[in-house]
């Protein structure tokens, strides 16, 4: 009896985790936030049509833009931030692939979440990285959250945002800009918190305030190191729209998405390669910017 009693012990307590210790929270915080989306259902509408009305503006106007321009923008703009006329030309053979393929309006519904993603990461991880630059305790507080939003799972984000908003362009575009928002503020506080100590205290001493000094000092020293947050920030948003084809955003994505479903290799490679093709072509356009505003800031120091 005792030999069974010690067996039963060891196989609740030693060889398994013992049940009475787990905790059921997942439940509770779904009820939380299923009672929250039902008794703010009218501010929530109203933020979604909001939204929606913001994206179909930023979607109308890439729509009405002929094609043509678009490709020799691109172009052109490549070969003015590279100097390298075939870079160039081949960032406008990228697009004209992308057309080729039926997909350019596809790319539009894409591009149109990603632009309205990394605006709302810009507008608020820009001053809220501000924020934790100019306040230590706020610093130590947050970077602890924003690590655990970095290496959260992206479909994580999904869940929360169809509750509230059901699913679509709207829940899209919330997941993505919560993922995308973190090299946004961590590199903005980065770069103001190490602006060099000699600039700040010349400042201080022609009398600056502190004010001034982030506004004249401060953030144009920091704006490389800001433009890098804004790089990572596009390909953040650029990969986590890919994933919002599951909770309904139309794009790139959810051409895979049906491919996948119905097992179609070649409908799913095509999008996947003009996927690649926009990545790279916001990637080296952006990291450009970047070494162009070392280069400007060097300039400058000089």
């Amino acid at each position: 009896m005792g030999a069974e009693i010690f067996m039963d012990f060891v196989q609740q307590y030693i060889l398994n985790f013992p049940q009475s210790w787990q905790f059921k929270a997942g439940k509770v915080i779904d009820a939380m936030v299923m009672e929250f989306a039902r008794d703010h259902r009218s501010g929530l509408e109203l933020i979604k049509s909001g939204i929606i009305f913001m994206i179909n503006c930023v979607r109308w106007f890439l729509s009405s833009v002929p094609w043509v321009v678009i490709v020799l923008f691109v172009a052109l703009l490549s070969w003015y931030l590279m100097k390298k006329w075939y870079v160039g030309a081949l960032y406008g053979a990228m697009l004209v692939f992308i057309g080729s393929c039926g997909l350019w309006n596809e790319m539009i519904e894409t591009l149109s979440i990603v632009v309205m993603g990394v605006a709302v990461c810009v507008a608020f991880g820009f001053p809220l990285g501000v924020f934790l630059a100019v306040n230590p305790r706020a610093n130590r507080i947050v970077r602890p959250i924003l690590d655990t939003m970095q290496t959260m799972p992206s479909w994580v984000y999904l869940v929360p945002a169809v509750l509230l908003f059901q699913v679509g362009m709207t829940p899209a575009l919330i997941a993505t800009a919560t993922y995308a928002i973190v090299p946004m503020v961590r590199m903005t506080s980065h770069g103001l918190i190490y602006v060099d100590k000699e600039m700040l205290e010349a400042s201080y001493a022609f009398g600056s305030t502190k004010l001034q000094t982030l506004m004249k000092v401060q953030i144009p020293q920091a704006k490389p190191t800001i433009m890098a947050g804004v790089n990572q920030t596009i390909m953040m948003a650029m990969s986590m729209v890919v994933t919002c084809a599951l909770i309904g955003a139309k794009g790139l994505g959810m051409e895979i998405l049906i491919a996948t479903n119905r097992v179609e290799v070649g409908r799913a490679l095509f999008p996947g390669i003009c996927i690649v093709m926009l990545a790279i072509i916001l990637d080296r356009l952006t990291q450009v910017a970047v070494k162009r505003q070392d280069v400007l800031g060097e300039e400058a120091d000089g």
